[in-house]
């Protein structure tokens, strides 16, 4: 496994693709310093549930160095029919599920782990829909990867102080032992973070392991996909004669693993599982048709899978209301 922050460029590399802020000259526009953006949350109704995605930012993504079995040509080809160019960027994305009597978080973002600039607006997009990090009464980790689990934390302390959080007990057992660097070559730092983010609450008895199937909440039943982790979840959320399924890292670029769900990345520990998971995943999901919500896709990462032929699918984003509903 490479060693490489999940999802973030280096400096080095960030410089040599150019992806520092445009300059324009003072006749054709303004100056722009950042494209950091006002809004960072949509909503819609699920059932009796209120569901928001929940922007953390974004991340460029050099896909040269991060995607395996694919060439730079077969990228750049794909690439080119959604009109991008390698590098690009990735969004990161939770989501918030809320009833009545709960408040609860799907994913946490990267918080401060990636450093200043990478993610670290869960928060803020939280207080956009009105959220303090008291109110949050369960987090849902899809699986133990920073970009996941590090806005857990604030200044290594429980950022959301009434909160129990939920895990894949493959994923707790795995990342929550260091020696599985040494006899998996999986990356040290993973494990590093992971005693950051999730340790912390493990330590204060917060921690709850979910195996497959199981109902974790009330309308919230779990389900495991190992591959991209040992421990990979997926949530299916369900409120009267409606449901969603929050699907993790099954995807991490939707302009390559959705026509070609063979390409895996980096960050899998076992590519091949992966692989088999993604397709399996795809393939049940244009059948069903059923919502979806995942953390890598351009926010706010929810819609819908289709079948193409061939093994290969398209990605189709959620119908955009800005209105108000009864």
């Amino acid at each position: 496994m490479t060693n490489t922050r999940p999802l973030l460029l280096s400096t080095a590399v960030a410089l040599s693709v150019g992806i520092s802020a445009p300059t324009f000259a003072a006749s054709d526009a303004p100056a722009v310093a950042s494209y950091q953006q006002v809004t960072g949350s949509y909503s819609f109704p699920l059932g009796d549930l209120r569901i928001t995605a929940l922007s953390d930012g974004t991340v460029p993504q050099d896909l040269y160095k991060l995607l395996i079995g694919t060439s730079h040509s077969h990228t750049d080809h794909l690439l080119d029919k959604e009109f991008l160019k390698n590098p690009v960027e990735a969004s990161i994305n939770a989501f918030l599920v809320q009833s009545a009597d709960r408040t609860v978080l799907v994913d946490t973002g990267s918080g401060e782990l990636f450093g200043p600039g990478y993610g670290g607006k869960l928060l803020d997009s939280l207080a956009s829909v009105g959220v303090k990090p008291q109110d949050v009464t369960e987090i849902l980790i899809t699986h133990i990867h920073t970009d996941h689990t590090g806005g857990l934390v604030r200044d290594g302390r429980p950022a959301f102080p009434n909160a129990t959080v939920y895990v894949g007990a493959p994923d707790l057992k795995f990342f929550l032992d260091p020696s599985n660097a040494r006899t998996t070559g999986y990356a040290e730092q993973y494990f590093d973070e992971a005693a950051k983010t999730i340790g912390v609450y493990e330590k204060l008895g917060k921690v709850k392991a979910f195996g497959e199937g199981e109902i974790i909440l009330p309308g919230i039943k779990t389900s495991l996909h190992p591959g991209h982790t040992p421990g990979s979840a997926f949530f299916t959320v369900s409120s009267r004669d409606k449901s969603m399924t929050f699907i993790g890292d099954v995807i991490h670029v939707a302009a390559v693993q959705f026509p070609d769900p063979n390409v895996t990345i980096v960050y899998d520990v076992k590519p091949e599982d992966a692989a088999s998971v993604r397709k399996e995943t795809f393939a049940d999901l244009a059948r069903s048709r059923e919502l979806v919500a995942a953390p890598h896709l351009p926010f706010p990462g929810v819609g819908y899978v289709r079948a193409e032929g061939a093994g290969s699918f398209s990605w189709h984003p959620l119908e955009y209301r800005n209105r108000a509903t009864r």
